[in-house]
């Protein structure tokens, strides 16, 4: 009986050590944004405070953007067969516009998938086609 409480032990305590070892690098965009100064801040600095963009477009020489996206999804929701219906992930996105490598613009947005939902609750509304 020992021998079953020790393995008991034994195996919650290498799972709650497993944890420890999660290497996804945490996104924290809402506030990591506020770090950058608009007419200050170079993409060194956007480098730092925010990693590597998730996608860039130059609109011509001297203006570029860079794209950060983060979707996050809780524990409950990604639960096999139920999670789906426990809520929706929540979308974090920033867009840092440079002027000459200096950051001329930072935007921030927040969403998740029931954001647009109402659309489709007017039934009198007529459907285009």
């Amino acid at each position: 009986m020992a021998l079953r409480i020790n393995f008991f032990l034994l195996f919650l305590l290498a799972l709650s050590t497993l944890g420890g070892c999660y290497t996804k690098p945490v996104r924290h965009l809402g506030s990591d944004i506020a770090l950058l100064q608009v007419g200050k801040s170079t993409s060194e600095d956007v480098i730092v405070f925010l990693g590597e963009p998730d996608e860039q477009q130059e609109i011509d020489g001297a203006v570029q953007k860079w794209l950060y996206k983060d979707k996050n999804v809780s524990l409950l929701q990604k639960t096999p067969l139920i999670g789906n219906k426990l809520g929706s992930p929540e979308y974090n996105q920033v867009v840092v516009t440079f002027q000459n490598g200096i950051v001329s613009a930072c935007d921030y947005s927040y969403s998740d998938e029931d954001d647009m939902g109402w659309a489709k609750d007017f039934s009198w509304q007529e459907k285009k086609k």
